[in-house]
């Protein structure tokens, strides 16, 4: 049974709030009201049910109990109380001609009296008090299958760069390795540049099987090939290599590599799509199916032209997502003329998630040697920016360097005196 929305339940809107997508399912809607019609029919056309077919109506529950008194029950029903009915009585009479496994979702009215167990005693698996909107219509038939089941539905990252040769592999790669050493998360990171692909070499890895091989599959991958596939990196951090070969042509459906991401997030919390900068079919449902975006661009006019066309894009497709974020790598490049901070973040009416600085020997020395960045300089800024983002798409806090106390050298000064004094004294001989 789901938990029933109350007064203390999260704002619908929580830029932070990770909604895991429902398997292939049928859902059916009786409204009452026009404007939880217009919700449940913008629901439908939400990312997270693209695998639901949903119909909606009105009616409420009078024209459901009339409806499958002829025909069967879909997976899910959701039905909204205007409050002139008794509502207990509605569902009583719900359930005689409700077939075995359907879940019941009740939109209701603030006038509505009956108590949540009651409610929950006649079968209702989620209760959300009107009026709606479109997110809490997602949620709540999301929520169904991610909590009833107690499946592990993970996190999934898109990282994509606004032109070739931006370093969003890097980013990607850094970003991973944080969010699983540093939160501790076990996490995956999917090579999806099949021919030219570098996270082999950047995490010193060099599997023989990868992500072609659960693409190219014949059969549907599981659970026990994906655990196959995977070369395990760190304790926590495993990738699913690109083979960076070129003895084929990786030309792809839209759909290829939606049951490697299924079949990962039931067991992954983290997965992080390293997104080659190419805009085809899969690439771009890859990206919108993401739960975030990360652009990554250099500070020129290029750049700033296609992170500006990509973020309208992304953003008109995913309306009831967190906006797709955006960062500047490769700050501060000497002798290159650049488009100002600033400049480029009012452009995009929205400020970067990082800024990047260009620092050609600590980033050419970790590619070299097969490291990540904190693994070459654990102090370095560069580092901090990495675990700033991987809170922030995690959903944690910021991570901030302790500010240094105005008073800590005379502090310092006297702590040393402090303890010459305190030191035993030679005995004169």
């Amino acid at each position: 049974m789901t938990r029933l929305h109350d007064e203390d339940a999260d704002d619908p809107r929580h830029p932070e709030e990770h909604i895991a997508p429902v398997p292939r399912i049928s859902v059916q809607a009786f409204c009452e009201t026009e404007q939880t019609l217009k919700a449940v029919t913008a629901a439908g056309q939400d990312r997270r049910l693209a695998k639901a077919h949903l119909t909606a109506r009105d009616g409420g529950l009078a024209a459901a109990i009339e409806v499958y008194e002829s025909m069967p029950t879909p997976n899910v029903i959701v039905i909204e109380s205007d409050g002139t009915r008794d509502i207990l009585e509605g569902l009583d009479d719900l359930a005689g001609v409700c077939d075995p496994g359907t879940r019941v979702v009740v939109i209701g009215n603030p006038n509505d009296t009956a108590p949540y167990r009651e409610l929950v005693r006649r079968g209702v698996n989620d209760y959300v008090v009107g009026p709606v909107e479109t997110l809490d219509v997602v949620r709540s038939i999301c929520s169904l299958f991610s909590a009833s089941e107690a499946i592990i539905t993970g996190r999934v990252i898109a990282v994509v760069g606004a032109k070739g040769g931006v370093g969003a592999s890097t980013v990607a790669h850094n970003l991973a390795w944080t969010i699983a050493r540093d939160l501790a998360l076990d996490s995956v990171v999917i090579d999806l540049d099949l021919a030219f692909g570098t996270a082999g070499l950047d995490y010193n890895q060099d599997p023989v099987q990868g992500i072609a091989n659960a693409v190219l599959s014949q059969d549907r991958p599981d659970t026990a090939l994906m655990e196959r596939l995977l070369a395990k990196c760190t304790e926590r951090l495993s990738l699913l290599a690109a083979p960076a070969t070129l003895d084929r042509v990786y030309d792809f459906g839209a759909e290829a590599f939606d049951a490697v991401f299924d079949t990962l997030r039931m067991t992954t919390p983290c997965i992080v799509l390293d997104v080659p900068h190419q805009w085809s079919g899969w690439t771009r449902r890859a990206l919108v199916n993401a739960d975030d975006i990360v652009i990554v661009a250099e500070p020129d006019l290029a750049n700033l032209r296609n992170t500006k066309n990509m973020l309208s894009v992304l953003k008109a497709a995913r309306p009831n997502d967190r906006p797709p974020l955006y960062c500047l790598n490769q700050v501060g490049m000497h002798k290159r003329a650049e488009i100002e901070v600033k400049a480029f973040a009012k452009t995009m009416e929205s400020q970067p998630i990082a800024v990047i600085p260009f620092d050609s020997k600590l980033f050419s020395t970790a590619a070299n040697n097969g490291q990540m960045i904190a693994e070459v300089s654990k102090t370095h800024r560069t580092t901090l920016l990495f675990q700033n983002m991987a809170n922030r798409l995690a959903g944690r806090g910021e991570v901030k360097k302790p500010k240094r106390s105005l008073l800590e050298p005379l502090l310092k000064k006297l702590k040393g005196r402090s303890s010459r004094n305190s030191a035993p004294h030679r005995k004169a001989s």
